[in-house]
């Protein structure tokens, strides 16, 4: 459309104020509406992490002068930055355009494939070259469907064209390493993928802050490195993130400890209440771009003779169906001081223990659920994941750290809301393949969907990530998957759409804290 054609002086021209939206679905061309009238063109949708791509840009057309848009240009990288999410960044647009022509960018269609494009001109037109000027806008949006619909694409076939990202590189963003992820999708679609920043190396002790990573397209892509919870010094850890199925809100459960102290430190008490481990709570309400400061709650969740403690890591669960439906179930696990009169210092592993945390207020208040307190050393059940199965009962999975009795997998349920255990834990022998390492489980929602485990897959090392599968709610596993046969420690599951499931986890080539991988992976596969 030009807006620099010269005009007729007949008694058949007037001025016209146009506005003419054109909303083409991809694939075939469409038509124009508004021609000699004036138009209200549909709202621009707002540009949310959700979304794939920001509406696009309404373009001023001035007579006997170029075109130039009037918002700020469309992103042309990675998602928008995690602290501009949710609105369009200022900035001068692009350059001109040219009289002739219209500029539109690959991408620039809606989720469902539709282009709209709105030109608000103030334009002298006779009525046939209006008409000349809606064809040719025509014959334009039917050239680019071609591009439409190739960008339109469903998140089952966007897996494809990205099936693995790596948000973590050791020795990026001055963290000598990256450990212990974590993630959770939001409301919006928004994948979340929490790690350990540790500064000082890949040991447990020392500066650690917890950090995250933010994706609008369901992991291909990801936002700028943001610290959650700084450790100043200090260990802030084992994220366990849940979304609040009644807000929207995002948890966030972590644990503390000094910088200056070990695990064996505290499990011995040798460390004050104040330097040992502390639990903290913070909350999002804006798709996981802001979060509250930390919050303690030890004292509501601690018992006075526990001396270790870590939340997870790994998501926790919201209840979703049954008689608890919106609890927040945080699995966690913490070591014991002997008994009186014990020759054991309390660093032996049979005094790990697994419980829960619950909140019924979407994570305002906590109290202590299930606790695990055997300390007989057959199954020392210690870092803790959970789903909810479709019966409405919840099944945890432990890592089983040292016990005597064969296997180094444990589990149990809960029928009342993670506020007891059904039975103890107990060796989950279809799991042997597993190593003593942290694990996750994940429960798909579809119909007759199954339960998910997610660990390493040799029984002596940490090697070979893989993916089991149960169709029984737990009682049995089989492989369904290995991801590769490259070093790996830690990971989590999450969902990232109706058929697809994304696995975050350690691994590398020569070492195994090398990078944090996420890994999307067709349900069909499984």
């Amino acid at each position: 459309m030009s807006a620099t054609r010269p005009l007729s002086t007949s008694s058949n021209l007037r001025r016209l104020v146009t506005r003419v939206p054109l909303r083409v679905p991809a694939g075939r061309p469409g038509s124009a509406h508004g021609a000699g009238r004036r138009c209200t063109p549909p709202a621009l949708p707002p540009y949310s992490t959700g979304s794939k791509t920001p509406p696009v840009p309404p373009l001023e057309v001035s007579r006997n002068s170029p075109c130039h848009p009037t918002t700020p240009p469309l992103p042309t990288g990675g998602p928008e930055p995690a602290r501009t999410v949710g609105a369009h960044a200022g900035g001068a647009g692009p350059g001109p355009i040219g009289r002739r022509g219209v500029r539109v960018r690959d991408g620039d269609t809606g989720n469902h494939g539709t282009v709209t494009l709105t030109f608000p001109c103030r334009i002298l037109f006779s009525r046939t070259h209006l008409r000349r000027a809606l064809l040719t806008a025509a014959v334009l949006l039917t050239a680019l469907t071609a591009t439409t619909s190739a960008s339109a694409t469903t998140p089952a076939s966007a897996a494809a064209d990205c099936p693995s990202s790596v948000p973590y590189v050791s020795g990026d963003g001055g963290y000598s390493a990256y450990r212990v992820p974590a993630a959770v999708t939001t409301r919006r679609g928004t994948v979340l993928a929490f790690a350990e920043g540790r500064r000082d190396g890949a040991g447990d002790t020392g500066n650690i802050d917890v950090v995250l990573r933010r994706s609008g397209d369901g992991g291909c892509t990801w936002g700028p490195l943001e610290v959650v919870a700084a450790g100043d010094g200090d260990t802030r850890g084992n994220p366990a993130p849940v979304v609040d199925p009644r807000t929207g809100t995002v948890v966030l459960l972590t644990s503390y400890n000094s910088g200056a102290v070990t695990e064996a430190q505290i499990m011995r008490g040798e460390v004050s209440a104040e330097r040992s481990r502390r639990v903290f709570v913070q909350r999002s309400r804006d798709d996981g771009v802001s979060f509250t400061a930390p919050r303690d709650i030890t004292a509501e969740v601690k018992p006075a003779d526990w001396r270790w403690y870590a939340t997870g890591p790994g998501h926790a669960v919201a209840l979703t169906h049954g008689p608890h439906a919106g609890r927040l179930v945080v699995p966690a696990n913490h070591s014991a001081a002997p008994p009186p009169g014990s020759p054991d210092t309390g660093q032996e592993a049979r005094y790990y223990g697994a419980h829960a945390l619950l909140s019924d207020d979407g994570g305002r208040s906590w109290r202590l659920g299930l606790v695990d307190d055997s300390y007989d050393g057959l199954d020392n059940a210690n870092e803790s994941t959970a789903a909810q199965l479709p019966d409405g009962r919840l099944y945890f999975s432990s890592r089983d750290q040292n016990g005597t009795s064969p296997g180094n997998r444990l589990d149990s349920y809960s029928s009342d809301g993670a506020e007891t255990l059904d039975r103890p834990y107990a060796v989950q022998p279809t799991l042997n393949d597993v190593p003593v390492v942290q694990g996750s489980v994940l429960q798909l929602a579809a119909d007759k969907a199954p339960l998910l485990f997610s660990g390493p897959s040799v029984p002596t090392a940490r090697y070979a990530m893989a993916i089991w599968s149960s169709r029984d709610g737990g009682a049995t596993f089989r492989k369904a998957l290995t991801l590769s046969e490259q070093r790996a420690g830690y990971s989590d599951l999450v969902p990232v759409g109706l058929r697809q499931v994304g696995i975050l986890y350690e691994t590398g080539v020569t070492g195994t804290y090398e990078t944090v991988e996420f890994r999307r992976v067709p349900v069909d596969a499984l």
